[in-house]
């Protein structure tokens, strides 16, 4: 049901536009997350994992950067993760101050047997769009996402 357009055509997209871009987000956000939750996993649970196994060991402030998340947050989710023998953590060779974060074996195997099946699960609910739809609008909100970034 379109809203009534009242603001000027340039206002009423671009509040069309956020409409749709944040029920999109909503809705993908609360799927991806049920199927993270199927693996046992919280979300940030999943995202650390991801990016330990993508990246390789880093420092608990690295993975708050790629993650987007406070120090403490990540401190609570690497504590969980290394009771469950997921992830250990090793004073740094290069700052010791600093401690890396790495996967266990047990979590190498978890990353390994849950990453794929996520990545189908994402693949399956975009489904809808093209592969050359989903990369115009890859690129499109980098486009957005950029320029919001520098306060534009």
């Amino acid at each position: 049901m379109k809203s009534t357009k009242r603001y000027g055509k340039k206002i009423d997209a671009a509040l069309s536009m956020w409409v749709k871009l944040a029920r999109a987000h909503s809705t993908f956000a609360k799927l991806a997350d049920d199927n993270i939750r199927s693996f046992g996993l919280t979300p940030p649970q999943f995202g650390a994992l991801e990016c330990l196994g993508h990246l390789g060991p880093m420092t608990i402030g690295d993975l708050c950067k790629k993650q987007l998340v406070s120090g403490g947050n990540m401190t609570v989710v690497v504590d969980n993760l290394a009771k469950d023998g997921l992830v250990e953590r090793i004073p740094s060779k290069e700052d010791r101050r600093a401690i890396v974060v790495l996967l266990t074996s047990k979590g190498k195997k978890l990353f390994n047997d849950i990453f794929l099946r996520h990545a189908k699960f994402v693949a399956s609910t975009t489904s809808v769009l093209t592969e050359k739809e989903q990369e115009e609008l890859a690129v499109l909100l980098k486009k957005l996402g950029t320029s919001l970034g520098r306060g534009n």
